[in-house]
């Protein structure tokens, strides 16, 4: 076995190349039943047919009078037609007779339809006194009535495999009875921070201690990208105790941050390469250069860069995109695009991927960093990013660019 420590990289993979690599060994995850009021922001795994018509009766669209529309005609402010009120209905009841010649029920939006009438004449368009409504409106057949299945027919497919539920979806599945779906299960990921020079995120910074903001940055990452947290576990630069995570930690994928670069204590590729397959180790992208990738037990395991800007680019390139084809959702980015005239160059090289940060001022880009893997503050003061490609020598002041922005 090579020990590539100290040794510098051998190789950078393209990012490219590592994209298409994680497409061919990263699959959905199977799928579980659900409640729907747990569905939020879950991915539908199988189709959901109504097996009803919504509504199922016609229904009132208006608080008004159920009449015959071909009495109406010819009411007006100056000709009201007069017509006997028999009853009342509203939601939930059903008016036990039939309205006849003359007749109208008053009904409120959302009751059903009494037998005989086949429309709706609005309240505003009616007064009542002693019994007797006096139309001031004609109303046409079918007026201000809600038809069976005008929402959701029966047998219809109301939603199909792939998509995230909605809070107003959730809401469409509860008006057709359905109780439970069908989902992807969502990857659960736990998340090895390593460095003896780290701190827990509350703990204050002191003489050359850090504090770790990499696993608060991740973990509302990974929520977003539609995973879990199973665990965040703070471990010290040893190799056995990090060897031991590796192979028995929680999760469907495991990310370390740290000690993935070529350092005496970057033990992480070194022990992805004794105990499963080291696929990746070094990208051809600024920041993020010291990424890596590879299984253990099959498992995937991803190597972040500790420096939190590298962290936050090879996430977004690659732990964000396995995770959303494990739980079934687009690879597309979270992020918004924009296009935004450049006010500065950005210069490049062919064969590397440059993630730029930029702070957009008055309609234009203004570039704040492309290297400084270390300032994470260059990511709060910047509105998004430029993605400079691999086959780009970068772009000149005054280009139009895509600008992916971070809200």
């Amino acid at each position: 076995m090579t020990d590539i420590r100290m040794r510098g990289f051998k190789q950078r993979t393209e990012v490219r190349g590592f994209q298409g690599l994680l497409r061919e060994r990263i699959s959905p995850l199977g799928e579980e039943e659900i409640e729907i009021g747990a569905g939020s922001g879950r991915v539908l795994a199988r189709a959901v047919v109504s097996e009803v018509d919504v509504p199922s009766f016609p229904r009132s669209a208006m608080d008004g009078y159920a009449l015959r529309s071909e009495e109406t005609f010819g009411a007006g402010d100056y000709n009201p037609l007069p017509f006997r009120v028999v009853g009342e209905v509203t939601p939930g009841k059903v008016f036990p007779g039939s309205v006849g010649p003359g007749e109208a029920v008053r009904i409120m939006t959302g009751a059903p339809i009494p037998k005989g009438a086949d429309a709706v004449l609005m309240a505003e368009n009616a007064s009542e006194e002693q019994g007797i409504m006096q139309a001031k409106e004609a109303v046409a057949p079918q007026k201000n009535i809600g038809r069976i299945g005008e929402d959701i027919r029966k047998n219809q497919t109301v939603f199909t495999p792939g998509r995230r539920l909605r809070p107003q979806d959730l809401g469409v599945l509860a008006s057709i009875g359905v109780g439970s779906v069908w989902v992807r299960r969502r990857p659960r990921v736990t998340l090895l921070i390593t460095g003896n020079e780290l701190l827990k995120p509350g703990e204050k910074p002191s003489g050359a201690m850090i504090v770790d903001s990499n696993s608060i940055m991740l973990c509302a990452a990974i929520v977003r990208d539609g995973g879990e947290v199973a665990q965040v576990l703070h471990l010290r630069d040893d190799r056995e105790i990090i060897r031991e995570a590796l192979k028995n930690a929680p999760g469907d994928l495991l990310v370390t941050t740290g000690g993935t670069s070529v350092g005496v204590e970057d033990h992480a590729p070194t022990l992805i390469q004794e105990t499963g397959e080291l696929l990746v180790h070094g990208v051809a992208m600024r920041p993020s250069a010291p990424t890596g990738f590879g299984l253990v037990n099959d498992r995937p395991v991803f190597l972040l860069p500790g420096n939190p800007v590298s962290c936050l680019g090879a996430y977004d390139f690659f732990v964000a995109l396995a995770l959303r084809r494990m739980g079934g959702l687009p690879e597309t980015w979270s992020y918004r695009q924009v296009r935004v005239v450049l006010r500065d160059r950005i210069a490049s090289q062919i064969g590397r991927l440059d993630y730029a940060r930029v702070r957009i001022v008055e309609g234009q880009a203004d570039l704040l960093a492309t290297s400084g893997a270390s300032a994470l503050s260059t990511t709060t003061q910047a509105d998004g990013f430029v993605v400079v490609d691999q086959d780009s020598e970068g772009y000149a002041a005054g280009e139009t660019v895509s600008v992916w922005l971070y809200d």
